[in-house]
């Protein structure tokens, strides 16, 4: 399941941060959206730390706390900001700070962070102009990372899925993409993001890193994850039924259950040491 092409809105704009009620969408289910989306590496979370000036993080796009928790674990204070107020409810519900809004419009009052932090959201952003921010928000020598997955099913799971897309919502802009995208596609996204903290002048040299990893799924499993991604969340009921019913039968095809080779990438990037 691409993270950058499925999560794309409706009509389709020049730039996904362009596209606020997708962006915003994700808050329909949050409970669902926390309890189905996957974690991420600990040996990433664990690099970000260490590789930081010290506890104090920014989580941009927070969402329901997913990734905010993972760092909290590692010793971090963590601060998010999330532009869906039901996002950032159960996110507060569960012990993180969150302050709602987009993060260009976000007004840091003055606060500084060692580490900002955008876990599956960066494309949401304006790229040029949340790479300059987040270099203002930065103390010297703090670190910018940029990180999300790339989880393509087997195609024995993604065809039917695009097939059942095509017929359920054939006016989506989503519905004439292909099943199944190269990792070559997700890691030139990444590398335009690392030319955009490039273009602030305000960074060293960006680092692009790799973390490749399994997660098996049973039908039950991936079709509660299904409703969360950004190509399903604004469909309607009888819509999302006949997808769901295509997905869960080809599970069944192949003994109900999977395994998704998982690719956690990421853009990372160290505030130049001069305020």
């Amino acid at each position: 399941m691409p993270t950058l092409s499925r999560e794309q809105p409706e009509p389709s704009p020049a730039q996904p941060h362009e596209a606020r009620r997708m962006a915003e969408s994700f808050g329909v289910d949050a409970q669902r959206y926390d309890q189905a989306r996957p974690g991420y590496p600990d040996a990433l979370v664990a690099r970000i730390v260490t590789g930081s000036p010290g506890p104090d993080v920014l989580d941009i796009g927070c969402g329901t706390g997913i990734a905010a928790r993972q760092f909290q674990a590692a010793g971090c204070t963590v601060l998010g900001v999330e532009p869906d107020a039901r996002m950032a409810d159960f996110a507060r519900a569960h012990g993180l700070r969150v302050e709602v809004a987009a993060f260009e419009a976000w007004q840091p009052a003055g606060r500084t962070f060692d580490t900002v932090i955008a876990a599956q959201s960066w494309h949401w952003v304006d790229p040029a102009a949340g790479a300059v921010k987040a270099a203002r928000v930065l103390r010297p020598d703090g670190r910018l990372a940029i990180f999300g997955h790339v989880y393509e099913p087997p195609a024995e799971v993604a065809e039917p899925f695009a097939a059942a897309y095509r017929r359920a919502a054939p006016d989506s802009p989503l519905s004439g993409q292909p099943a199944r995208r190269p990792l070559d596609f997700y890691q030139a996204a990444y590398a335009k993001s690392a030319d955009r903290i490039r273009e602030t002048e305000q960074f060293n040299d960006p680092e692009q890193w790799r973390f490749d990893w399994e997660q098996s799924y049973t039908r039950d499993q991936w079709l509660d994850l299904l409703p969360t991604t950004g190509g399903l969340t604004q469909l309607r009921p009888e819509q999302l039924a006949e997808i769901l019913d295509a997905v869960g039968n080809a599970i069944d095809s192949l003994g109900g259950r999977f395994t998704m080779r998982y690719t956690t990438l990421a853009t990372t990037a160290v505030r130049a040491g001069t305020p």
